[in-house]
């Protein structure tokens, strides 16, 4: 008789992971605390190590839990890709498809393209996943993404879109209070919003476009879609898609002749799944809805 564990005490020693306790990873899973608490005490008999210590503040995991946490991840994103496998492999456009793309991207812009993509094929389902942090397409952790850096991997399907054009932007009730920057240096005399930490993309465009003298972000946040709310809000200046911009007449193009960043955009997924209709039809309503919106945003 096999003692392999079960692939239940894996997710649900990796839920505790996330949720730190049991009664929280409880409700995440649907599942009694005591039942989450037997498959914590399995796995621990089973690899021979104690996987979480009690505190204060909740379960603490131990360094044998952390050397498990990446291979339960794994796990997790497996069994998720198996499922949608499974759930797809008719040749009518039916089941589920997990798509990756950033925040703003997923917020803004891919509604309008997966909703009307729902209406034609009622039986797709669309798990959206709206992160700047990029999922591995290779190990499936998503089916497709949109992606704004060119994908390297091998066995992978890429169309690259074009250059997303993003520049500083302004809600017209900041402006009529502070007034419109007439070249790039007057901004250090604005309040800017802008980003908190410094991530792989920012420190590349801050090579490429760097910060005059004297330019600080007095508004700041890690999210770029929060940022987008700020401009939107009247907070100051910032940078933000300017085909997103023109949807709102209150929101003015600053600078529009000195300041421009060109955002790359690609629509990727493991070749793998190319004979797979709910993929293939999710993919291509991808590329041309992303097509559109690039020559609205580019467009005069």
């Amino acid at each position: 008789m096999s003692t392999e564990p079960n692939w239940d005490f894996y997710r649900s020693f990796l839920t505790v992971l996330q949720q730190g306790s049991l009664s929280a990873a409880a409700r995440e899973l649907g599942l009694t605390q005591p039942t989450i608490g037997r498959h914590v005490d399995a796995l621990e008999l089973a690899v021979g190590a104690e996987l979480f210590i009690r505190s204060p503040n909740g379960l603490l995991p131990t360094d044998a839990a952390l050397a498990l946490k990446p291979y339960a991840e794994t796990l997790a994103a497996t069994a998720a890709a198996l499922l949608r496998t499974a759930s797809g492999q008719r040749q009518r456009v039916a089941g589920t498809v997990r798509v990756s793309a950033s925040e703003v991207i997923a917020v803004e812009v891919l509604p309008g393209i997966l909703g009307p993509l729902q209406e034609t094929y009622p039986e797709l389902q669309i798990e959206l996943s709206a992160s700047d942090t990029i999922e591995d397409l290779v190990n499936r952790e998503a089916d497709i993404a949109v992606r704004m850096a060119e994908p390297h991997q091998d066995a992978l399907i890429v169309r690259r879109i074009g250059d997303i054009p993003l520049g500083f932007h302004a809600h017209r009730r900041y402006l009529e209070r502070h007034g419109i920057p007439e070249t790039i240096a007057d901004l250090a005399n604005h309040r800017l919003i802008g980003f908190d930490r410094q991530t792989a993309y920012v420190r590349m465009v801050m090579k490429r476009y760097p910060a005059p003298e004297g330019i600080k972000f007095s508004y700041r946040s890690d999210s770029n879609l929060a940022q987008l709310s700020a401009i939107r809000a009247g907070v100051g200046i910032g940078i933000c898609q300017t085909g997103l911009a023109r949807e709102n007449p209150d929101l003015l193009h600053i600078l529009p002749d000195a300041f421009e960043i060109p955002l790359g955009t690609w629509v990727a997924m493991h070749e793998s799944l190319k004979t797979s209709p709910r993929c293939r039809a999710t993919f291509d309503a991808l590329v041309k809805g992303l097509q559109d919106y690039h020559r609205y945003c580019t467009s005069a």
